[in-house]
Formats: structure tokens, sequence, C-alpha cells
């Protein structure tokens, strides 16, 4: 029993410098940095002007579908790195294989072209 948990003394450790740093950036930079508030400092920048309705409002349906889009889109690229890293690993069937799940997605995006998903007014 006492070896196993030698075996997980590294990741104590790990973990036990991790939190102890992290404190300690946070702390010198409560400490180093100015805490001056003022009103300029705690106005709304989000959006540029102060919130004037209720926050649970209602958004167009655009801003989630360039949003979603975006990680559709962002989330393919993702696969494409490992997959350029392991390609004279995985052979022909591993190309011909990301070649068509380009092929898929290109597809995708064409129809979101055609049907205006794309077009901001």
């Amino acid at each position: 029993m006492n070896e196993l948990l030698l075996e997980y003394l590294p990741i104590l450790i790990f973990l036990g410098l991790a939190v102890a740093m992290s404190c300690v950036m946070i702390g010198v930079s409560w400490f180093v940095s100015p805490q001056r508030p003022d009103p300029e400092k705690l106005s709304a920048y989000e959006c540029g002007f102060d919130a004037f309705e209720d926050a649970r409002g209602m958004f167009d349906v655009r801003f989630y579908l360039v949003a979603i889009l975006f990680i559709i889109f962002d989330l393919e690229v993702a696969f494409l790195f490992p997959w350029a890293v392991s390609l004279s690993e995985i052979g022909m069937f591993g190309f011909w294989s990301m070649i068509v799940f380009l092929g898929v997605l290109t597809i995708g995006f064409i129809y979101e072209w055609r049907k205006g998903a794309l077009e901001w007014e």
C-alpha cells in the first residue's frame, strides 16, 4: 500500500506547486497593481453603452448561428493538426479518410453559404 501511495507523490507535488504558484501570482499582481477605481474604469465596456433593459432580452438568432459556425469550423481545423503530424504513419487510408472528411466539411460550408447563413445585414 505504501508503494502505491508513493506512485501518486509526484502528482500531489505537482498539484501543490500549481496551487502555490497560482496563489503567489494572484497575490503579487494584487500588491503590484494600483487599486484606484474611478467611474471610467467601472463603466460598461463590452457593448459601448450602459444596460437599459432586462438582461434576459431576446437576441437575434444570427449571433448564435455565427457562434455555432465558428465552433464547428474551429474544431474541424483542430482535427487537421494531428492528422498532418501522423500522415506518414497512417498511410493512404488515413489520407483518403481525411479527404472525405474535408469534402463533407466543404459541402456543409457551401450549403451554409447558399442558404445565406454567412450574410449579415
